[in-house]
């Protein structure tokens, strides 16, 4: 493989690197980037991720222990280079690779930044523990001052090894020998020697924080620790919906608002707001297929997880009765404690709740005084009480990751979405003849004259 000329020094990725045993990051670089020539439909699918379209006969072209020419410096020698060849154009990125609790830094971003820009590098991928909820967004507060200078993307070693096992669930790599390396790859990543691993703690901050809020207190918006536990927030949702998405084998996301996705900081001054006014933090999942979207609250101040669902209520059933019994027919086999059924009604009646267990046995608690009446939307809700857990760093995360998929599996899952029958066709319209213009204007003809009579 032959060396870009814009670099001094530089060995091809391979799938068997010749290392010391220290450089757990470099390894780990080398066989992933190794894994984008030897498995490409690997490579595609996180191209994708990045906005960049790739073919059958796109070509990568990957490189470790990269040095160029005048930044000989240790501080100024990214982990590696990718470069993507279609036909005769070509994009490049320079990779920046951290593993284990070792985390980037925003001066050597900086100063990758002019290495890019000084030799034509398209843009720089940086890889970590640490999450961010789109490739295109960072885990780091980069000033605009660095964005400018080149784009930055970010991958966190779980959603490159969520990647892998999509690909291999779903038995997209035909190629034998290609299935293999992938798999591999994934058993090599998945080994806690390997240092890649999962959103486990929040921040040092977070204890003092949900205590005050808990206690009654407020929290600045301007904090930086307040800033810092939306972020570490936005950091476990990530990590969750790629935890999910490998449950499921299918891509799971964070729904997130269109204004957001162009503007992450306005994402994180947007919910450190919601957190400092409402004392809570709020998430949404799109799950394929699912009957709704998954809404997931954590209330710092009742110190609860909540994750419900909302349903349209059948409106092909007019009773309140026959409306509710829909609902707990699909969830019959749920086991969840705390779980609660609301009930929103047309005009200002409000919303009632009730417990799912006491439904089950008396569903006529439900009813409303007005039998003509019935409930438009159904939302199934699911509390888990944190008590002093809640303000606890990793037992936080553990409870959440815990309940997020119990919900799912045990009421998410069985839901289905209300859709109206498809129309019927009288018996007396079943012909083209049927509907002609002349037929039709009969029938007007004769209504109109039956509407007359009647008046007479």
């Amino acid at each position: 493989m032959n060396r870009p000329t814009f670099l001094h020094k530089g060995e091809p990725a391979r799938l068997f690197p010749v290392l010391a045993d220290s450089s757990k990051e470099g390894r780990a670089l080398s066989i992933l980037l190794a894994c984008f020539a030897h498995v490409p439909e690997f490579g595609r699918a996180l191209m994708t991720s990045l906005g960049q379209r790739t073919g059958t006969r796109t070509r990568f072209r990957v490189f470790t222990e990269v040095e160029f020419a005048g930044n000989s410096g240790k501080n100024n020698r990214p982990d590696g280079i990718l470069i993507v060849e279609n036909g005769r154009s070509s994009w490049s990125a320079l990779i920046e690779a951290k593993i284990g609790n070792a985390e980037l830094t925003t001066e050597q971003l900086s100063a990758y930044c002019e290495i890019a820009k000084a030799n034509g590098i398209d843009t720089i991928i940086t890889i970590s523990n640490q999450f961010a909820p789109l490739p295109t967004h960072h885990p780091l507060k980069l000033p605009a001052s660095v964005r400018k200078k080149v784009e930055i993307f970010h991958w966190s070693w779980m959603y490159l090894l969520t990647q892998a096992s999509l690909l291999i669930e779903n038995e997209e790599i035909a190629d034998t020998t290609q299935r293999l390396v992938l798999q591999e790859f994934i058993r090599f990543l998945s080994h806690e020697s390997t240092g890649a691993k999962s959103f486990t703690s929040m921040p040092a901050e977070w204890p003092e924080i949900a205590a005050k809020i808990h206690a009654g207190g407020a929290v600045k918006q301007g904090a930086e620790e307040v800033k810092d536990v939306v972020g570490a927030w936005h950091q476990e949702l990530r990590d969750l919906s790629l935890i999910l998405t490998r449950q499921l084998k299918t891509e799971v996301k964070v729904r997130i608002q269109r204004k957001h996705v162009a503007d992450p900081l306005l994402r994180l001054k947007d919910d450190v707001a919601t957190l400092c006014r409402e004392n809570r933090l709020e998430a949404c999942f799109q799950i394929p297929a699912a009957a709704a979207p998954l809404d997931l609250v954590a209330d710092v101040k009742a110190r609860s997880i909540t994750t419900s669902m909302r349903l349209r209520a059948p409106e092909d059933k007019k009773s309140t009765r026959a409306r509710l019994s829909w609902l707990l027919r699909q969830i019959g086999k749920a086991e969840l404690p705390a779980t609660h059924i609301r009930l929103y009604w047309p005009g200002r009646g409000g919303a009632t709740q009730y417990a799912l267990d006491a439904l089950r046995e008396n569903a006529d608690i439900a009813l409303p005084d007005r039998k003509e009446i019935a409930p438009h939307t159904f939302e199934i809700i699911h509390v888990c009480d944190l008590g002093a857990r809640f303000t606890q760093r990793k037992n936080f995360i553990s409870d959440l990751e815990s309940a997020v998929p119990a919900f799912y599996e045990q009421i998410g899952q069985y839901l289905k979405a209300w859709q109206p029958s498809a129309p019927r066709m009288p018996e007396d319209r079943a012909s083209k003849k049927d509907v002609e213009p002349a037929v039709i204007a009969e029938e007007m003809a004769q209504e109109v004259a039956e509407g007359s009579s009647v008046e007479e």
